[in-house]
């Protein structure tokens, strides 16, 4: 399973550094993703990591400030989030797919808006306000 932690209370332009770490699983093999679900909105993709060679992919509107990176040796993936603005607050949660390639995976979340996933963390809330 999954366990997300990180999140909390920034003002904007802070940053916050949130961590995907997985336990009964090895996600070496596969694509694992960031969502978030601001209140009364669709839960959406906003990067996602191949863990195999480390491809990274994101969302236009995240591009630039956020960064996905992995460490395979902790079975471990985060996402430092920078310049924070009020339109970041949401709950922020990882998810990992293991039947689907993990190229495919990460098109899926950021070019198709899937949601399809084998395993997801429970969420961290993230806060953005002065």
């Amino acid at each position: 399973q999954l366990q997300a932690s990180g999140g909390g209370l920034v003002q904007p332009g802070g940053s916050l550094r949130l961590a995907c770490a997985a336990s009964g699983v090895n996600l070496g093999y596969y694509g694992v993703a960031w969502f978030r679900q601001a209140p009364g909105k669709e839960r959406d993709g906003v990067s996602c990591i191949q863990m195999t060679d480390g491809m990274e992919y994101y969302s236009d509107s995240v591009k630039g400030r956020f960064t996905i990176s992995r460490d395979n040796a902790k079975n471990t993936v985060y996402l430092q989030m920078n310049s924070l603005k009020p339109e970041d607050t949401a709950v922020y949660y990882c998810a990992a797919d293991v039947p689907t390639h993990p190229k495919v995976f990460c098109f899926n979340v950021l070019r198709r808006n899937s949601t399809r996933a084998t395993y997801w963390g429970q969420g961290t809330q993230v806060t953005v306000s002065s």
